[in-house]
Formats: C-alpha cells, sequence, structure tokens
C-alpha cells in the first residue's frame, strides 16, 4: 500500500482583496429586464431574467454552499446548466478586459454577467433559450463553508450533491448538464464519474485529466506559474489546497498526485467534447478524456482558435446539442460528424470542422524521421555514421530540418527518441522540444493564438531523471513516464529519452520545412523562465549508428512523407 501523503493546506485570499473583485453576500432576488444590459457596450438580454442570489445549498456532510441562479420568467420548469469553478459564482479577478483585444471576445459577444466575461455560460444567451444557469461557488469559496480543494474526491461528491439538488428544483425539468472551459471542463469529468441521476449529459471546453502530467509538473518539470494562479485568484473564509507547496514537495508521482488523474472510461451520458491543438495546458489531457468516452455517446470537435472565443463562437452549436439530448429535439444533431477536426496550416489556409469518424483516426501511420547530427537535418533512412551536436540550453539550442517533398498531414501524438549526453558538472538536463513548420528558406510558420500569442508547434518536455517509461500505459507515438523515481544521469554517458509530443493536426506543402527544435527552455506558456529548469552545463545530441535519435510521426496521408 502507498503511503498516504498530507494535504497542505494555506488561507485562502479573503473576499474583499481588492483583486477578487467580490460582489458581497446578498442573498434575494432580483429582475434583469429584457433590453438592457449589465455592462455598458455589452450584449442585450433577449428575455427577462430572474436571478436568485446566493441560494444555499446544504451537502451531504451538512456544510452549507451558495448558488446563484439565472432563469427564464416561465411557469414552465426548465434544465440547469451548472458552472463549477472555484474562481467565484459573482466573477473573477480574471476576465476578458485584461487580455488585449478581450482576448478574441470582443464586449458586445457576452452579456458581463458573472461567468460570461471568464470562461462560463452567458445567462443571456441560455435562459432565452429556456435554459437555466447556475453558477456555483464550490465548498470553501467565498461564503461557501469548509476548505477549498482542487481535483478531489470530496469535490467529485460535492459535485453529485449539487446535481442532484438542481434536478430536484420545482423551476427544474430534472434535466441538468454543465458548461464551460479549463477548470469549467475538468469539473465536468469530475462530477460526470461520479454518476449523479439527475445528469443528463456534459460539455467539456478544453479541460486536462491529470494535474501532474498536464501542467504543474509536466515532464517532471515543475511550472509554478499555473498553480500558484489557481491557488491565489480563489476567495474563501478557510483554507484552500497548497498547490504550489505540494509541487514542491512532492516532484514524483504519488497517492497526492494519482488522485487528481480522472479516468472518463466510466462516463455513461452523452458528450460534446471541444479541444484544440494549441493549449499550452489542455490539449493532451482532453483528447485522453476523450477518448475513455463511449464513441457512440460521444462528439469531438477540435478547432482552430482559442478556447475563451470558441465557447461564445459556438453556443448555437452547443444549445443544438443540449436540445437534442435534454429536450428530445429532432434537429438534426444525430447527422451531426461524431469526429470534426480542424487541420492547422502556418502561413496558408486552416482546415476547419473536417469530418472524420473517429479520433485517433485509423488511418494513421507511424513514420521515423531519423535525426542527422552532422548536416542538422532529418531523414526517412537512419544515418550510418554517429556525430553529435552540443549546445547551451541556457542560451541556445538546435534545430533538425526535413524538406516536405509532397502535401502532408501529421495527425495526433509524436515521439521524439533523442540520446543526450551532458556535458561538464550536469547531472540532470531538461528538454524542451517543438515540431514545426518553416517556408522554403527556412523561416518559421507559425499560428497567432488569441490573445495574440505566436504558437511555436507541437510540444515536448522531459527532465531527463523522469526518464523510465511506463510500459503498460506506453504506445510508439505516445511514451508515458512513471515519474516514481530519478534514474540518474552521469555526465559523459550518452542516455536514451522518448520525450511525449502532444498532439497535432498540421500540414506541410511541397518545398515547405518540418523541423524538430530541441532547446532548454520553455516557449509556451506564460514565459521562457516559467518552467524550473535544473540545465547547468552544455547538453550533446548524439545521432547515427547505435544512437537511433528519430523524430516517429503519426502520418494521416496515404503517399510517404
Amino acid at each position: 500500500m502507498p503511503k498516504a501523503v498530507d494535504v497542505l493546506f494555506r488561507p485562502a485570499t479573503p473576499p474583499e482583496h481588492p483583486l477578487i473583485k467580490w460582489r458581497g453576500f446578498a442573498p434575494g432576488t432580483t429582475l434583469l429586464k429584457s433590453g438592457t444590459s449589465a455592462v455598458a457596450g455589452a450584449r442585450q438580454l433577449d428575455c427577462d431574467i430572474r436571478v436568485d442570489r446566493d441560494v444555499e445549498v446544504q451537502l451531504r456532510d451538512g456544510t452549507r454552499i451558495f448558488v446563484d441562479v439565472y432563469r427564464p420568467v416561465t411557469d414552465e420548469p426548465v434544465p440547469a446548466i451548472l458552472a463549477w469553478s472555484p474562481y467565484g459564482k459573482q466573477g473573477s479577478f480574471q476576465d476578458y478586459d485584461i487580455f488585449p483585444g478581450r482576448a478574441g471576445v470582443s464586449r458586445e459577444t457576452t452579456s458581463g454577467l458573472p461567468k460570461s466575461d471568464w470562461e462560463g455560460p452567458d445567462p443571456a444567451f441560455w435562459c432565452a433559450h429556456d435554459y437555466a444557469v447556475v453558477n456555483v461557488d464550490p465548498r470553501g469559496c467565498f461564503e461557501s463553508q469548509g476548505d477549498i480543494q482542487f481535483f478531489s474526491a470530496l469535490e467529485a461528491r460535492d459535485g453529485y450533491d449539487v446535481v442532484e439538488w438542481a434536478g430536484t428544483q420545482e423551476w427544474c425539468s430534472g434535466k441538468v448538464t454543465f458548461s464551460g472551459n479549463s477548470y469549467l471542463a475538468v469539473s465536468q469529468w469530475l462530477i460526470a464519474s461520479t454518476h449523479p441521476p439527475h445528469l443528463a449529459c456534459i460539455a467539456p471546453w478544453e479541460g486536462l485529466n491529470d494535474s501532474y502530467r498536464d501542467v504543474i509538473l509536466r515532464g517532471g518539470i515543475h511550472t509554478p506559474a499555473v498553480p500558484e494562479i489557481i491557488t491565489m485568484m480563489n476567495g474563501g473564509r478557510g483554507q484552500i489546497e497548497d498547490l504550489p507547496s505540494m509541487a514542491r514537495l512532492y516532484p514524483f508521482m504519488n497517492e497526492y498526485w494519482q488522485s487528481k488523474i480522472i479516468d472518463t472510461r466510466g462516463i455513461d451520458v452523452p458528450a460534446y467534447v471541444v479541444a484544440s491543438w494549441t493549449n499550452a495546458i489542455h490539449t493532451r489531457g482532453t483528447l485522453a478524456a476523450y477518448t475513455g468516452l463511449d464513441p457512440s455517446k460521444s462528439w469531438l470537435r477540435i478547432h482552430n482558435t482559442q478556447e475563451w472565443p470558441d465557447l461564445y463562437e459556438y453556443e448555437e452549436d452547443l444549445l443544438k446539442f443540449f436540445d437534442f439530448v435534454i429536450k428530445g429535439k429532432d434537429n438534426g444533431w444525430a447527422e451531426t460528424p461524431r469526429v470534426r477536426l480542424s487541420i492547422l496550416d502556418p502561413g496558408g489556409q486552416d482546415q476547419v470542422n473536417r469530418a472524420e469518424t473517429a479520433y485517433p483516426l485509423e488511418r494513421v501511420r507511424e513514420v521515423a524521421l531519423h535525426l542527422d547530427a552532422g548536416g542538422q537535418s532529418l531523414s526517412t533512412s537512419a544515418p550510418a555514421a554517429e556525430s553529435s551536436v552540443q549546445y547551451d540550453p541556457g542560451t541556445a539550442n538546435v534545430i533538425f530540418r526535413y524538406k516536405i517533398e509532397r502535401d502532408v498531414e501529421l495527425i495526433g501524438p509524436m515521439k521524439l527518441r533523442v540520446w543526450l549526453e551532458t556535458v561538464g558538472f550536469s547531472f540532470d538536463a531538461d528538454l524542451f522540444v517543438y515540431v514545426g513548420k518553416a517556408d522554403a528558406d527556412g523561416n518559421p510558420l507559425t499560428s497567432f493564438i488569441p490573445p495574440g500569442d505566436p504558437w511555436p508547434g507541437a510540444h515536448g518536455r522531459l527532465r531527463a531523471t523522469h526518464r523510465e517509461l511506463d510500459e503498460q500505459h506506453s504506445t510508439p507515438l505516445s511514451p508515458v513516464h512513471r515519474h516514481e523515481r530519478p534514474l540518474p544521469v552521469e555526465p559523459g554517458t550518452p542516455i536514451a529519452l522518448d520525450i511525449p509530443i502532444w498532439p497535432v493536426g498540421m500540414a506541410w506543402h511541397p518545398g515547405e520545412e518540418l523541423t524538430v527544435l530541441i532547446g532548454g527552455k520553455n516557449l509556451t506558456a506564460f514565459s521562457p523562465i516559467d518552467a524550473l529548469n535544473v540545465n547547468s552545463g552544455p547538453h550533446k545530441i548524439l545521432t547515427g549508428g547505435q544512437y537511433d535519435s528519430h523524430l516517429l510521426v503519426p502520418l494521416a496521408t496515404p503517399d510517404g512523407i
């Protein structure tokens, strides 16, 4: 039996802190009139909305939490859409206004009502289509009693209780669902896995399923910004689970991190799942969670923008799904392709909503592109001669290039096997990998994702001491690491690293280059210094002969690469 791990807590940020934007505790009912706006320039309401604020819900252990209910003014019961996150049912210190161009969500797109400006369903839309929106302050959040926990068994149980509470209210039709992205998506995986009887379906918009492997210690490399932001942004009267301290104290997989892996294989309600290839946190976990679902009850759409604008641009699409599943409307949803893909084409024209029958694609073939350090190139043939290239991970990186001769699509995850030798007194190493695209002259071609950041390509990372594979769960294209103990790294001794590269759907055309960049810094989320690396000396990449360094790609086109 693994040893139980004590979970650390720290005081939650007081709701009164100015960053939190708390609107106070004010139980009561108000009426929002059709044609009005909550915020100047925002979307106007299309119907009268009744708002019941700070409604008490008692959990099975007696803990009292509070929710806000937005519902159309009607005598007919309506389905309930839950928005579950610790970020505040009345709003968060984060909203789209803090990003350039509102991160692609124009002011008139949303009503400005709580949650509509941060990752949640907009009551202005949903109430006008005869749904209620229930914004929840889970256990420990703001005036809700208890301590805040993240993706725990207790949070899952609490979610079950709130689904059942909502489903039995006199204003509810007995059907409950969820909407929202990021945390509001992860909570759907978590709660749906407990099988609440009144849960009709889920709609997770980009949400991880493994906190360790997806964000906090991905590849064994500590990424402190995300857990610190999540921990500090949540207001409450009690304690909050101290994710940053847990990451520092427990850098290896243990019972605590295992408890935050969400198994979606038992979820038995219909699901509309949304993913993207470019998200620095959610891509792997969303697609892994989807593959655990019943394909006869699930739909997947992979878009080419960013989760925040996509949530509102596809409201009508989601409404069609909800109406079909929850209200039994014969509205054509049954003909919707089970899988709709976007194929990225930096420098060209992306394909959007291309119909496929399944994900992963059955026609994908594994093809190896071999690294040659001598020419910093890639080839379908393994080089016979051994060669090496050295770089300083603090200031430089190395790029391998392959000239594309025909139209090519890669769809799915990849693996880079690379032989590494550390130089000097370097007893560990962090490697960051990006598989991207360049034009015929070698100039990088990138996609720009709201709020305007360039996407450097499909990405992977690994700390050398975490290289031990979980053979049971690994596949040729998707290596899985155990992260349970450090394996030694001896300077001057070559070691093989199998680095998982997150899924991508991307096209290359004749004359363009497929590039593999290997370096020592994170080029994706937040900043290059966000991932705390251990690099202290030069890295040497070895190829050819006995060193089978190669990129294994998911070729989705019938001809060769």
